[in-house]
């Protein structure tokens, strides 16, 4: 038995006195965070919170969000990471979808009020939770009757708290997942699922205890963020530089004045980071302890990574997984790079491609077949949560249908081809965007392109590109279009252009295509 808690309370033993978290001019070491989560912890307790009870937490960035992410756990609870974005109908749903008996949740401010969105949503949920408020300002008073504050509400509790043990298999986390396909589901992860995933981490990345920085500019309340930066650093005793909304200039000043080792992004993330740099950004001595680069949540543009290497030095590794994979299940290798490639399966866990329109999972064995990409390992989550049938839908003897479509190489090597429901079906022939957005991006005039389907009548779906020019091009759509005519197969070269600023994305960073459709 063990608790996924023990990721910061082995680190608060080890090395009491090593900073573990840094914002602004703030700077809390592990003993500071490890008594602050048990405060968190205690006031669970007193509320009624039970094992196995599921608590929500809605907070970006900042130290808040570590010290009551692993309170919840130290009491034996199961942490609910809500996105901070979420409006007060979403939040009622996610508390019924949950039953969450308390609800923590970060104050906000005029723009973003994050705290008043979950008040208002836990008032209708069916069995509404406690509240409690994290105030920017400790000595801040709570604004809402009936909703206490995190610093008061724990101001004169106990540092000390005797963590809950936990079943490897029972929950620690339950994830939401996007819902670009339905209402959202949660993912049920364990402990175990939770601590063998960051655990992975440090052996592709070769983690450095007591020495590596991270620069923390995913979202926290994502897995991406919390198990790559959040749970894989803090078992490492590595110092989490927090960037609450990631800016790209903000996030190059604090790379070079943090001396940051490792910093991970989702592509638009590094993206933004080369445009800066290709415009004449300073990052003198960027190159002497930026070590590593990681990146994940979408395919990544060859076109950056080739970009990033010219310009920083390092190599980009590319990891591939998951809500429901905990969510590393595969990673490209610093030593033996493959661009465009996700890599091979991390340790203790298996992939392999199957016919999605095969009830029995048949396998794609050809070379450079495709398929869909199922996973199987340590990784994988016991199950949605309260929904035994779409949990049967995608798990089969262990093995976890992803919903992507992918190809392996004759060395092994995975290749996402696009998600199976991204791709476009026009006049009979299958279509996948990436493949189209990486011919694009190839174009020197081009910074950033998305490629969506569009119903048409006659051909099913037409091919669309939305691009972002760099900047000082001078190109136009048609003579793009008419570029890319020449480049592609007549039914895969995108018929419609249109030229943008900017583009849809979510808040962990990912192109929202279904709005672009």
């Amino acid at each position: 038995m063990y608790n996924l808690s023990v990721v910061l309370e082995d680190s608060a033993r080890q090395a009491p006195e090593t900073a573990a978290l840094v914002l602004g001019e703030t700077t809390l070491t592990y003993a500071q965070v490890d008594a602050a989560a048990n405060r968190v912890a205690q006031l669970l307790v007193s509320l009624g919170v039970e094992p196995g009870d599921r608590v929500a937490l809605s907070c970006p960035n900042l130290p808040q969000f570590p010290i009551a992410y692993y309170g919840i756990l130290k009491a034996g609870a199961v942490v609910v990471p809500l996105n901070v974005l979420n409006k007060p109908r979403e939040v009622t749903y996610f508390l019924d979808d949950t039953d969450a008996r308390v609800a923590l949740c970060f104050e906000g401010s005029e723009e973003l009020p994050i705290g008043r969105f979950v008040v208002e949503g836990a008032r209708e949920a069916a069995h509404p939770p406690q509240v409690v408020l994290m105030t920017a300002d400790p000595s801040a008073e709570s604004p809402y009757d009936g909703v206490p504050t995190l610093a008061g509400a724990t101001a004169e509790l106990p540092a000390a708290f005797e963590t809950v043990q936990r079943r490897e298999t029972d929950t620690a986390v339950v994830l939401y997942t996007s819902g670009t396909t339905g209402r959202p589901k949660g993912a049920e992860l364990s402990h175990s699922n939770q601590l063998m995933n960051a655990l992975t981490c440090h052996r592709l990345f070769g983690a450095r205890p007591g020495e590596d920085v991270h620069l923390v500019a995913l979202p926290l309340f994502h897995t991406f963020g919390a198990t790559v930066n959040m749970n894989a650093g803090f078992a490492m005793q590595s110092t989490l530089v927090l960037l609450p909304r990631f800016e790209p200039q903000q996030a190059l000043d604090l790379l070079l004045r943090h001396r940051v080792t490792l910093f991970a992004g989702v592509p638009t993330m590094w993206w933004a980071l080369l445009r800066l740099l290709t415009g004449g950004a300073a990052a003198d001595g960027l190159a002497d302890h930026l070590r590593l680069g990681v990146s994940g949540g979408s395919a990544l543009p060859v076109e950056i990574l080739r970009g990033v290497k010219e310009h920083l030095g390092i190599s980009i590794m590319e990891g591939y997984g998951l809500s429901e994979t905990s969510p590393v299940a595969s990673f490209s290798l610093a030593d033996r790079p493959r661009p465009g490639s996700i890599g091979l399966p991390v340790w203790g866990v298996e992939m392999d491609l199957i016919d999605p329109a095969d009830p029995d999972w048949g396998r794609v064995r050809e070379p450079d077949g495709v398929g869909e990409i199922v996973v199987r390992g340590h990784n994988i989550m016991t199950g949605y949560l309260g929904r035994p049938e779409d949990t049967a839908a995608v798990l089969r003897d262990g093995w976890f249908r992803t919903g992507d479509l992918g190809r392996r190489d004759e060395e092994g090597f995975y290749y996402v081809v696009d998600r199976a429901k991204d791709m476009i079906l026009r006049g009979g022939y299958n279509v996948y965007p990436r493949e189209v957005e990486e011919v694009l991006m190839t174009h020197e005039q081009v910074s950033l392109a998305a490629v969506v389907g569009v119903a048409q009548e006659g051909l099913g779906e037409e091919v669309v590109a939305h691009v972002i020019l760099a900047e000082g091009a001078t190109l136009t759509a048609e003579q793009l279009r008419d570029w890319a005519k020449e480049q592609m197969a007549d039914y895969k070269y995108p018929r419609e252009i249109h030229l943008a600023e900017q583009l849809p994305m979510t808040s962990t960073g990912k192109i929202l295509k279904r709005e672009l459709r």
